[in-house]
């Protein structure tokens, strides 16, 4: 009934000697309940041996959840920055984007003039845009005109800063002294502004940047453009793109007949 433990006697086995010679139930019984208190120390002996070494486990296990919270701290600094990063290029993109939906040009009016009218052909256009209500300043040195007559497509841009009238206070439109319709300045890949309306006086002939109220009319020269002027119902199309933002459409087709000098197209 007696067990060794490590290289120690068993304390039953003194108890054996003890009680050798007695012969007795009481006897008997004393030697159980000593056997029985013998195995209880026994693993409370063995048990402290083995917290030892759980004790060593723990530390192993300490070690491996150190290392994992390290590595989790690293991803979280790695996500966070992630995170960080996208939500700035998110911001900017938002930006961008509400820049370009609200900022633009509107092509508010489209006018023609035949020099030659009830007959002949129209052979300048005024093309009145303004910027889109709370869109961001435009350069018009920057804006590029598209226009088509169906056979030929042109572009063109302010290239010639002689190419610049002032009407605020107002004056014929078409008037051939203005130096925006002056065949000089306006060629066939260029157009000419008149302002029509600027009441910061941001638009110069050098710097001709568009606000919020602002109004020109931008000048084409149809029989440089096009070779010709243009014949009665023509479809025409075209573009006013400024640098970011929306661009103005130009869209018409010219009447059956021209009656009078100064033609609403659009």
């Amino acid at each position: 009934m007696c067990t060794y433990t490590h290289s120690r006697v068993s304390i039953c086995k003194y108890l054996y000697k003890f009680f050798y010679h007695v012969k007795s139930k009481e006897s008997l019984y004393m030697v159980i309940i000593t056997t029985i208190i013998a195995k209880e120390v026994e693993q409370v002996v063995s048990k402290r041996f083995r917290k030892d070494q759980r004790g060593a486990i723990g530390i192993e296990t300490l070690i491996v959840f150190i290392a994992m919270v390290l590595v989790a701290a690293v991803s979280a600094a790695v996500l966070i920055q992630t995170v960080g990063y996208l939500q700035q290029k998110a911001m900017a993109t938002g930006r961008e984007t509400t820049k370009e939906v609200a900022s633009g040009l509107k092509v508010a009016q489209v006018l023609g003039y035949d020099p030659n009218a009830p007959g002949g052909n129209i052979t300048k256009l005024a093309v009145l845009v303004e910027p889109n209500t709370g869109g961001q300043p435009i350069d018009l040195s920057k804006v590029t005109v598209t226009i088509s007559n169906g056979q030929q497509a042109a572009v063109l841009q302010y290239s010639n800063t002689a190419a610049f009238s002032d009407l605020t206070t107002g004056g014929d439109l078409f008037s051939t002294s203005l130096a925006a319709w002056n065949s000089t300045n306006l060629g066939s890949s260029n157009f000419g502004i008149i302002v029509l309306q600027d009441p910061d006086g941001s638009i110069t002939a050098t710097t001709p940047t568009m606000n919020s109220g602002d109004k020109v009319a931008l000048t084409i020269n149809v029989s440089a453009v096009f070779g010709s002027g243009l014949p009665v119902s023509t479809h025409v199309t075209g573009q006013v793109r400024p640098e970011f933002g929306a661009p103005g459409i130009i869209d018409f087709i010219t009447p059956p007949t021209y009656t009078v000098n100064i033609v609403d197209l659009q």
